[in-house]
C-alpha cells in the first residue's frame, strides 16, 4: 500500500518531510514528490501549491505515476460552522466546489455539470481512522461534516454565513473539493483533513501567521496516529 499526502503549503508539509525516511526525490509539474516510509508506511508526500487546478494535477500524478491506493489531504481551513473554533479540526465526510455555477441551465450551486456526483464522499474507513485519532488528543475538538472548496480566499462574513446556509458546511478551503473530485473519477479512496484557522461566523479570530504551527502540529499528530493504525 503507498498513500499520498497532500499539503497546499510548504508549512502543511514541513515537519512530515523532516520525519520521513527518503528513497527518492521526482520534481513534475513544478512539485517535488518525496517518496520513502513515514511513520511505519510507504507515503509519497507532496506539496501542491495553493488552488483547485494545482490540487488537481498534483493527485492526478500521484496516482498515474506513483500508483498510491489512498489519498490524504492535510492543512488550515476557515471555520463555517458555529460551534467550530480556531484550533479544531474538521474531517471531511463530503466535499463540494462552492464556486461552480450553471444554475443558469438549472443545476444546483455546486454542480458539476453532467456529471452524475454532487458531492465527492470521503472514504469511511479513513474518515473512522482520522476521527480515532482525533478522539485519542485532548488538545482540540473535532468535527466530521461537509467541507467546500473554491477559488477563492473567503474573509466575508456574510459569504461565510451564505456557505453554511447554501452548502451546509462546517469548513472552507481551496483545494480539498478538487482532490476529492480526482480521487473520485479515479475510484481512489480519499480523506480531507483541516485545521481550523479562524470563524468568522461566530467572531472566533486569531492571527494566521500565530496559527499556523498550532495547525500543522494537529494535522501532524492525527496523520502519525491513523498511518500508526494503519
Amino acid at each position: 500500500m503507498i498513500i499520498g499526502i497532500i499539503g497546499a503549503m510548504d508549512e502543511e508539509v514541513e515537519i512530515l518531510l523532516k520525519n520521513i525516511e527518503l528513497t527518492k526525490k521526482d520534481k513534475k509539474a513544478n512539485m517535488e514528490f518525496n517518496i520513502g516510509e513515514l511513520w511505519g508506511k510507504s507515503v509519497v508526500v507532496v506539496r501542491s501549491g495553493i488552488g483547485k487546478v494545482n490540487a488537481a494535477v498534483c493527485t492526478q500524478i500521484l496516482i498515474d505515476d506513483y500508483k498510491v491506493n489512498k489519498v490524504i489531504n492535510v492543512g488550515v481551513a476557515g471555520g463555517i460552522g458555529k460551534e467550530i473554533l480556531p484550533g479544531d479540526v474538521v474531517i471531511g465526510e463530503n466535499l463540494v466546489q462552492h464556486d461552480v455555477d450553471t444554475s443558469v441551465f438549472g443545476d444546483k450551486l455546486g454542480q458539476i455539470p453532467r456529471l452524475e456526483a454532487y458531492d465527492f464522499k470521503c472514504d469511511s474507513t479513513l474518515v473512522k481512522l482520522a476521527k480515532e485519532a482525533c478522539d485519542n488528543s485532548s488538545e482540540h475538538k473535532s468535527f466530521i461534516g461537509r467541507i467546500v472548496s473554491g477559488d477563492q480566499f473567503i474573509a466575508s462574513v456574510e459569504k461565510i454565513k451564505w456557505l453554511n446556509e447554501e452548502f451546509d458546511a462546517i469548513a472552507c478551503e481551496m483545494e480539498g473539493a478538487s482532490i476529492a473530485q480526482v480521487c473520485y473519477l479515479n475510484s481512489v479512496p480519499f480523506v480531507i483533513i483541516r485545521s481550523i484557522s479562524d470563524n468568522a461566523n461566530n467572531g472566533a479570530h486569531i492571527d494566521y501567521e500565530k496559527f499556523i504551527p498550532i495547525g500543522v502540529k494537529n494535522s501532524t499528530n492525527i496523520l502519525k496516529n491513523m498511518l500508526q493504525a494503519m
